[in-house]
């Protein structure tokens, strides 16, 4: 269930009484007079996906339930009240864009935007290797260091593969990443 706004505007009168229309002075569009959001129920479920490239454990401080994540992209259902008890207890899940959201609204509602701004999806994170090395160079720069991990440990896997052989982008992947990808 998505958190959405309504925005409710007062009308403008654009006729006079007698139903002309007024050409005396233009119609003036008012400022949105209410804004009602709709409220969110702290104890809802929301799907987490694993944004590190292998497995993710998160223990809850409070119930000390456990969440296991095998593989990058794997999904577990988490409320939100445990997400909010995350960000307080270990920051670094969100800053290193370990937990992913589908949906944006939660980055919102959790108050995390700020660490989710440049970050690359589950769905479009092996896209990063297709680009051109100037196009690498800006999105790399803009990731967290969390997600430049992500991109170093599967660009390893993929030159182990074949599916990474361009030399231009494994050297401009190993400026960027500050690590050394293959062997010379």
């Amino acid at each position: 269930m998505a958190n959405t706004t309504t925005k409710r505007t007062a009308r403008t009168k654009s006729s006079s009484a007698s139903g002309q229309a007024n050409t005396s002075a233009p119609a003036v569009k008012s400022a949105p007079v209410e804004m009602v959001a709709k409220d969110v129920d702290p104890s809802m479920y929301v799907t987490v996906r694993n944004g590190f490239q292998g497995r993710l454990v998160y223990q809850s401080r409070k119930t000390g339930e456990l969440f296991i994540w095998d593989n990058f992209g794997d999904e577990q259902d988490m409320e939100l009240r445990e997400l909010k008890n995350a960000k307080n207890s270990y920051k670094k899940f969100f800053i290193n864009n370990w937990f992913m959201f589908d949906e944006d609204w939660i980055v919102d509602y959790l108050g995390v935007r700020q660490f989710y701004k440049n970050a690359v999806s589950v769905e479009d994170f092996d896209k990063i290797f297709k680009q051109k090395p100037d196009e690498l160079k800006k999105t790399i720069s803009e990731m967290s260091d969390g997600q430049k991990q992500s991109v170093a440990y599967r660009a390893k896997t993929l030159i182990s593969n074949g599916e990474i052989d361009s030399l231009s982008v494994v050297s401009a992947l190993e400026e960027l990443l500050g690590t050394e990808l293959i062997e010379r």
